[in-house]
């Protein structure tokens, strides 16, 4: 077991998956010599190459229809968002293209690719920089929503995502960037249609996802107290 950074499990992730299919690739603003806004791509231009790891213009719906374009043609792009909120100006790509064109073309194209990057409330940042936008994509159809939580569920589940055959928007929590955690050595997968239950009970369900999870447990500690399981 390694203590990892949720960053960083990110970035192993990535890793280990451009290593292992060189279809694998990731486009977005500031994702190659920068090593991305929140460091999850550090580096990784100097082991790749810069067309694996590619610097874009500021220019989210070109660059997502771009990428929508690659899977088509058999790559597995990864976008960088590098903050979700700026995804609205790619939303009919994401929608119209990435979402329908396996069902309207009739299954002949498949759209493997994976959209991720960091959202939600921060610390000074903007209200254009602290969106959560899953609830625009939910009424999507053809795409899959991801949010992880944790270091190991962040690694587990992206490694996944990129393997899927299907669009996958991948959500991260600016504020969970560096949490801790020990990750098992060796690599594992963690399943997309499935969730994870934290902590098992008698008396409440609580179905919760991403950063709420961590202030859930606090108030599961809150109603122990009171007597609830």
């Amino acid at each position: 077991m390694a203590e990892t950074l949720f960053f960083n499990a990110l970035r192993e992730a990535i890793d280990e998956e451009m290593a292992r299919d060189p279809s694998v690739l990731v486009l977005g603003e500031d994702v190659g010599h920068y090593g991305g806004s929140y460091k999850v791509t550090k580096d990784l231009y100097k082991k790749y190459g810069d067309l694996r790891l590619l610097d874009t213009p500021i220019a989210e719906n070109s660059f997502t229809g771009m990428a929508v374009g690659a899977a088509m043609t058999g790559l597995r792009p990864i976008v960088e968002g590098m903050n979700m909120g700026f995804l609205l100006l790619a939303f009919n790509q994401i929608s119209n293209n990435a979402g329908m064109l396996r069902y309207t073309s009739g299954g002949n194209f498949k759209i493997p690719m994976v959209i991720r990057g960091p959202g939600g409330v921060g610390r000074q940042l903007g209200a254009e920089h602290s969106q959560r936008l899953e609830a625009y994509f939910q009424a999507v159809p053809g795409i899959k929503i991801v949010a992880c939580s944790t270091p190991y569920n962040a690694k587990g589940l992206l490694k996944s995502a990129i393997r899927d055959d299907n669009p996958v928007l991948f959500f991260e929590h600016v504020l969970l960037y560096n949490l801790k955690e020990n990750l098992p050595e060796k690599e594992y997968l963690l399943p997309l249609d499935k969730a994870e239950v934290v902590r098992k009970g008698k008396d409440v369900t609580i179905l919760t996802y991403s950063r709420m999870r961590h202030h859930v447990m606090q108030a599961v500690k809150t109603l122990e107290k009171e007597g609830f399981d």
